[in-house]
């Protein structure tokens, strides 16, 4: 069951939906979450991980709540994802997207706004949309038009309210549906091997930002991905 990617850049100018197919039994792809608070030089060490490894998509996911802030944020992870081919989209901001020249926009309400964002974004925008735990809210989306749906968390964490993505819910997942799924939150490495042939895209963020060397690190989870 051929799955629809995230997407691709393609000659560097003009975002298409659907050039990367993940077929059943393949190695996912990779998704990165930015810190919610960016460090300084953070766009080389994004930069580096981009190199190290192949990356599908990268999501802005800042806490802050500045405009400018965001914008500028914006400005740097665009040119070194775009510099790569790797599409970046944001998380919440729809009405910043086509302004700052991102890729789509990655919803917290599990897709219910899919389809007036994109009535206003267009046919080739990336939207994705955050569905916790819920194999409805995930089902929903779907149908809502959101390209991918992401779950989690997946590991143990003390934050939110202690409900995990399970397994269970993964491999009903690749088997039903369609539509691309990540799996993200508090991931290492035995979760990514346990969970590699179920999902389209592992999003990684703290995972490997709070390491030492991030692209090592990166390196390693690609590794657990492939193995």
């Amino acid at each position: 069951m051929a799955k629809e990617g995230i997407g691709a850049l393609e000659d560097g100018d003009g975002f298409r939906r659907g050039t990367d197919m993940t077929e059943d039994g393949d190695t996912p792809q990779i998704y990165l979450i930015t810190p919610p608070v960016l460090s300084d030089g953070f766009g080389d060490t994004l930069a580096a991980c981009l190199d190290a490894v192949p990356v599908g998509c990268v999501r802005l996911a800042l806490a802050s709540a500045d405009e400018t802030e965001i914008a500028r944020a914006a400005d740097a992870m665009r040119e070194v994802c775009h510099a790569r081919d790797v599409a970046l989209v944001i998380e919440a901001h729809v009405r910043m997207v086509e302004r700052l020249g991102l890729d789509g926009v990655h919803l917290m309400d599990a897709g219910r706004a899919a389809g007036r964002v994109r009535a206003d974004l267009g046919e080739d925008a990336i939207i994705g949309a955050g569905c916790g735990v819920s194999r409805h809210d995930g089902m929903l989306a779907g149908e809502m038009g959101a390209d991918y749906v992401s779950f989690g968390p997946v590991g143990e964490t003390s934050l939110g309210d202690g409900a995990r993505a399970q397994d269970e819910l993964f491999a009903w997942w690749s088997e039903m549906i369609e539509v691309p799924c990540v799996a993200e939150g508090a991931l290492d490495e035995a979760l990514v091997r346990a969970l590699a042939g179920r999902v389209d895209f592992f999003g990684f963020g703290g995972e490997i930002w709070g390491a030492d060397d991030p692209a090592r690190a990166l390196r390693r989870m690609a590794a657990a991905m492939a193995g």
